[in-house]
């Protein structure tokens, strides 16, 4: 009897033992969240022509060209955990940039005592394509706000890098993420941090995210060449390019650099704190309403604190006499862009703009699927901010599925927005206000853009190149115009690898 219930309670251990490495089997062998490493490879080319580059006070070239090639690589470290990186380039050409020095036909001819400036010691431009302080110079003919200008800041690489990591829990309900980032242009070099949370309820049909980041800028200002050479030499306008260049007034009289009547910027004093921080909050709710039927809300804080203007654009003051550099025939055709090829205005300022920014977007996406070939997108957002602006952008997009592989994205944008309280176009401005700008991102304006997209996608990536499946490719054109004259089109081409 002893013996049989020994055996018994042995059988009964053994159970339990073999039941509880079957549980621990199970809670092993749980699915991964990326089954393997991806890579998302995106090549876009940007173009745009316009007539109000904020780099020369609101009227001149804004034609401009862009290259970007963008990689993410997302690494499954274990069942719940990936790393990703995110690196950009982009190469672009601007005429409005290549303006700040338009006065790119000075030869230098002295000796060059600029090192002790420390804004110039890292910058593409230094005031020193012009002639040197203490030498003499020679102006073979200025440029002109319509002509693309050719100073050293007319080209730039942007550069950006993001590492990400993110943590799914064992249900899959709850996504924890970080993330650090770095990027840098001749002007500006930046750091972010952030972090974010998502949970998922009710078997996955409501998602509620939250994510904060923090991102801190230092400017290595570029300003106008006018008031650059004016400050760094203490408004002796016989030295540096003015040293051998005539400074004219409205009607082309060359004036006296000595005397009242000729130009000067109304304020020298450029940026003092180097910094721009900005620091957002962002809150999104998904639902599924139904089989057919998705919707989501979102709403974002973002505030700004720093230099915010940009201290690359002039301003140019209904309230004060104009003066210039080149021929003197032009200057009745300053804003004429056929006319003018030759006269350039010396600036009155920099734009000023206050050094805190509060703005507050909310939106909503929503998505029908009306059958499993027509998709319905549409999104929604609402923004404002403290510095006056308001604008509302509408988008749809119609994902059609044409074929097995190919699926077609007709798409199109709205756009319209108020204009900030402190905008002011060509020579509109009073030298009395505290602060001003001509950038026509900051104008009144509307915008429309049309698209057009096509994506190939094999679920079972049997097209390979190495140890790479193709899991879809992707190419899209979208058209954009303003009705303040500005006109772009950009081309993306996207491809998805899987490594196998």
């Amino acid at each position: 009897m002893n013996k049989s219930i020994l055996i018994t309670l042995l059988f009964i251990i053994n159970l339990s033992v073999f039941s509880q490495q079957v549980q621990d089997t199970t809670k092993v062998y749980k699915k991964r969240v990326l089954a393997s490493s991806e890579v998302d490879i995106l090549a876009s080319f940007y173009a745009q022509e316009g007539k109000n580059a904020a780099v020369t006070g609101g009227i001149g070239n804004e034609q401009l060209k862009d290259i970007a090639v963008d990689i993410t690589i997302a690494i499954p470290l274990n069942d719940d955990d990936i790393f990703t990186f995110d690196g950009t380039i982009s190469d672009y050409t601007s005429a409005s940039s290549g303006n700040l020095n338009p006065f790119s036909g000075a030869s230098n001819n002295g000796d060059d005592d600029d090192e002790e400036d420390d804004d110039d010691k890292t910058s593409s431009y230094n005031g020193r394509s012009s002639a040197s302080s203490g030498g003499t110079s020679s102006v073979s003919k200025s440029g002109s706000p319509w002509s693309a200008g050719t100073g050293a800041s007319k080209t730039d690489v942007w550069a950006s890098g993001n590492l990400g990591y993110s943590h799914s829990s064992d249900d899959r309900n709850t996504v924890s993420s970080a993330h650090l980032s770095f990027a840098n242009e001749f002007d500006y070099t930046s750091f972010g941090f952030g972090a974010g949370l998502t949970k998922s309820f009710n078997k996955k049909n409501t998602e509620l995210g939250l994510t904060a980041n923090v991102y801190l800028d230092t400017w290595r200002p570029q300003y106008p060449t006018e008031i650059h050479t004016y400050v760094k030499t203490n408004g002796n306008l016989y030295s540096d390019f003015f040293g051998s260049v005539d400074i004219l007034d409205q009607n082309g009289n060359v004036t006296n650099k000595s005397g009242i009547n000729t130009w000067k910027p109304i304020n020298t004093t450029l940026v003092v704190n180097k910094g721009r921080n900005t620091y957002t909050a962002s809150l999104s709710f998904s639902q599924i309403l139904s089989k057919n039927l998705q919707v989501s809300l979102f709403a974002d804080a973002i505030v700004q604190k720093g230099w915010l203007s940009n201290p690359m654009q002039r301003i140019y003051f209904k309230n004060k006499s104009n003066y210039y550099i080149g021929e003197a025939s032009d200057i009745p055709f300053y804003t004429d862009s056929s006319k003018n090829n030759g006269v350039f205005q010396l600036a009155d300022d920099i734009e000023r703009l206050p050094d805190n920014r509060l703005k507050t977007p909310i939106g909503m996406r929503l998505h029908y699927y009306i059958n499993e070939y027509l998709v319905f997108k549409t999104y929604y957002r609402y923004y404002q901010d403290d510095w006056g602006i308001k604008s509302h952008t509408l988008n749809i997009e119609l994902p059609i599925k044409i074929t097995e592989k190919y699926t077609l994205y007709p798409n199109y944008r709205y756009y319209n927005q108020t204009a900030a309280n402190y905008f002011y176009a060509y020579e509109e401005a009073l030298s009395t206000y505290d602060f001003y700008t001509s950038d026509y991102d900051l104008s009144k304006y509307n915008s429309n853009q049309y698209g057009i997209g096509i994506k190939y996608t094999d679920i079972f990536t049997k097209s390979k190149i190495w140890k790479l499946g193709l899991k879809n490719m992707s190419l899209n054109y979208s058209y954009y115009k303003r009705n303040t004259g500005l006109k772009a089109y950009i081309i993306t081409f996207g491809t998805k690898f899987i490594m196998q």
